[in-house]
């Protein structure tokens, strides 16, 4: 995972730590490690609540593999198609190819020592069985350990179940949480009765302890002995730990009230992890006023039925999933579920609009991180309008809508998924073709990207026909703009200047400013400087430049520095391609922009071998080289983006030998795309060292392709619409 984790061969990967008291698992845990030190698959199962998802927490973060410990919540989750997604996006791993997130998996996992838990798989097993299979028979460093309420069942599976806690540490589990609450409660006889009552299982141990406030042990073990009994009565058959837990959350519901059940019910439509703004938003109306939602959350919270987290991109909450999936039984008994997910799908599309518009903003890292976390209630906002009837156009529209994601945050592969998903249903294309047209020329867009010119190709040409059909000028400048970069690609130059040019003025005529038509000057300045114009392409850029910082937009700011600084090495003027370079690469790194990071490198390779250091350039071209798989063909087979590479590596050789050279670059391609970025970004030189000068002349070249990065739009107009 050299080249695309986005912590670099992290300790700990991304498994969060556990800081709270662990009651009475000791025994387990030791057990746990030593399953883990004898087989390679350890599934943890047991009945919901009993602990699983603790147990095995605690259990990975003991232990080191050299590659870390890598969770993935798969509770979320609901399309099987996504499993191997899901996978990545947890290890952190940028792809831009078109392969499959599965052959991405075993590509950049391949030689790895690490840990992977998977965590609620149990509604996703066959998907889930498969993936693990085909990566432990593929992957010899790769150890696997589950928790799900059955096994997974593929082939050398250790199986791990975990029984609830015995008398003693379910007594300590409550009176421990008890006194988080600032209460004192005696290990006595009810409280013992009431523990066995609850069969020692943890989550119905926690809810009962979150009664404190309002009642006694000796009253919760009457009110429960009386659930109990309604319960069981009729369901013989049931196992009896899953009838006392099904008892233990239907007792905790029924004493809270019914606004707080009401609350409870709707909380269910989210996946995952959501905020206060949206809970108050969708979960509204009905009986739950807006501005009563944080009292009785702050009620849920305190019960523990809901769980608070604090984020980098704020306060968050989340219930369990066994809290989630009762919830949902409630809200469809209630016949409210279908109004509460178009409620949710209403606030995603609303929070995906607001990303759109505010990435022409300063705000770029903040839109960014927010997109991330709020990635799998966007996803179920996707799922619901490709799957209910008469929602594909708002399908379409979202994943559209996502285009500075998919392109600018390295999800390609999954945007593309969405997108091609959308564009292929069968909407109503006379009321909504906008949201069509919009989806087509990001979808060519994802594909120029992903390397893919046939695809591309046919989608752009789709959406310049209808665009013309339906006469919309947005959706005509766009697929004239994508067809721009389409021909940049394959190195024709003549072509993406006329077309970079007729989009440009197209854009004007409409009134559209935003960080996708600053890109499409900065690709027409990239057919400028490869032509031999450097005082046109400077001109574009510096403009680019100007308007970019003017608006505190710093991603397509990034590309008009590399075409800078491309000529300022051509010119020669060593010190100032540097220090543009540098910037360029600091922006394209803080956005998990692999592209943009790659191409910085070969050219800061190319600058290195100038300034007289041919050992770091060839360094620095095997750090390249070890990235351009994740993102696909080494400068887009492109005649004119290989020229400076062709022209470091002949330097290099020459300077240092055929040799050293290779050793140089062996060494680059083992330091990890982190290493090697923080690398280069702390090599800004101020002296102006001997060496090679840049070269004043056009290059010479071979037909290839190349390419520009753009983001595929959100346009925002000047009245601040998006475009589509």
């Amino acid at each position: 995972m050299r080249d695309q984790q986005r912590e670099d061969r992290p300790s700990d990967g991304n498994l969060p730590l556990e800081t709270d008291p662990f009651v009475g698992r000791a025994g387990e845990l030791a057990g746990l490690a030593g399953a883990l030190d004898a087989a390679r698959l350890v599934t943890v199962t047991g009945a919901g609540g009993v602990g699983k998802s603790r147990l095995v927490a605690r259990a990975a973060a003991r232990r080191a593999p050299d590659d870390g410990v890598w969770r993935v919540e798969l509770a979320p989750l609901r399309d099987p198609e996504f499993v191997a997604y899901a996978v990545v996006e947890a290890l952190g791993l940028t792809d831009h190819t078109t392969r499959p997130p599965h052959e991405t998996l075993l590509a950049r996992l391949a030689g790895r020592q690490l840990l992977l838990v998977l965590d609620g798989f149990e509604h996703l097993v066959e998907a889930c069985a498969t993936l693990v299979g085909d990566l432990l028979r593929q992957l010899p460093g790769l150890t696997v350990l589950a928790a799900g309420r059955r096994p997974l069942g593929v082939a050398g599976e250790r199986l791990f179940p975990l029984a609830p806690l015995d008398e003693d540490a379910a007594v300590e589990l409550f009176v421990e949480r008890a006194a988080r609450q600032g209460l004192t409660v005696t290990d006595d006889g009810e409280v013992r009765e009431l523990c066995r009552r609850l069969d020692g299982i943890p989550l119905a141990i926690e809810l009962a302890a979150g009664r404190l406030r309002a009642l006694s042990p000796g009253q919760l073990l009457d009110r429960f002995d009386d659930r109990f009994r309604l319960l069981t009565g009729g369901a013989r058959d049931a196992l009896p730990r899953h009838q006392t837990l099904r008892t233990a959350i239907g007792w905790s519901h029924e004493l809270c009230t019914p606004g707080e059940r009401l609350l409870w019910a709707r909380l269910s439509v989210f996946a995952g992890r959501f905020d206060l703004a949206a809970a108050e938003y969708v979960c509204s109306g009905n009986g739950l006023d807006a501005d009563d939602v944080l009292d009785v959350l702050s009620e849920l919270l305190a019960q523990s039925v809901v769980a608070r987290e604090d984020t980098p991109t704020g306060v968050r909450y989340r219930m369990l999933a066994t809290l989630r999936a009762y919830g949902a039984d409630w809200l469809e008994a209630m016949g409210d579920a279908t109004r509460l997910r178009r409620r949710h799908r209403d606030w995603y599309m609303g929070l995906a609009t607001w990303c759109e518009l505010d990435w022409f903003s300063p705000r770029q890292n903040e839109v960014a991180a927010r997109v991330e976390t709020e990635l799998p209630n966007l996803r179920r906002a996707l799922e619901y309008c490709l799957t209910e009837p008469d929602e594909a156009h708002l399908g379409q529209y979202l994943a559209g809508s996502l285009w500075f994601y998919w392109a600018g945050c390295g999800r390609l592969s999954e945007g593309r998924r969405w997108l091609e998903r959308s564009v292929e249903l069968d909407a109503d294309r006379t009321a909504n073709e906008r949201s069509r047209l919009k989806a087509l020329w990001v979808l060519g867009y994802v594909a120029i990207l992903q390397g893919d010119s046939v695809h591309a190709l046919a989608a752009l040409q789709e959406c310049r026909e209808e665009a013309e059909r339906v006469a919309s000028p947005t959706a005509l400048a766009y697929a004239e703009h994508r067809a721009g970069c389409l021909a940049l690609v394959t190195d024709d130059m003549a072509r993406a200047e006329t077309l970079l040019r007729s989009a440009l003025t197209r854009y004007r005529a409409i009134g559209e400013l935003n960080s996708n038509v600053l890109m499409s000057q900065v690709e027409l300045a990239m057919t400028r400087a490869f032509q031999g114009d450097l005082r046109d392409a400077v001109t574009l850029c510096e403009d680019v430049r100007q308007v970019c910082e003017d608006h505190g937009e710093r991603w397509t700011r990034s590309y008009a520095l590399y075409v800078l600084a491309y000529a300022a090495w051509r010119e020669g003027d060593l010190v100032t391609a540097r220090a543009l370079l540098t910037d360029c690469l600091a922006s394209a790194h803080t956005f998990h922009d692999l592209l943009g990071s790659v191409l910085v490198m070969e050219l800061l390779a190319l600058v290195t071998a100038a300034e007289g250091d041919a050992a770091e350039a060839a360094v620095l071209q095997g750090a390249a080289a070890d990235m351009w798989p994740s993102v696909g063909l080494r400068l887009f087979g492109s005649a004119y983006y290989n020229a400076p590479h062709e022209q470091c590596e002949a330097t290099a050789r020459e300077r240092l030998g055929d040799e050293r050279y290779e050793e140089c670059v062996r060494q680059g391609a083992e330091l990890g795309r982190e290493t090697a970025v923080a690398r280069a970004l702390g090599r800004g030189r101020t002296r102006s060292p001997e060496g090679l000068p840049g070269p004043r002349g056009p290059l010479r070249h071979a037909r290839g392709a190349a390419q520009m990065r753009e983001p595929a739009a959100s346009p925002t107009r000047k009245g601040g619409e998006t475009a589509g």
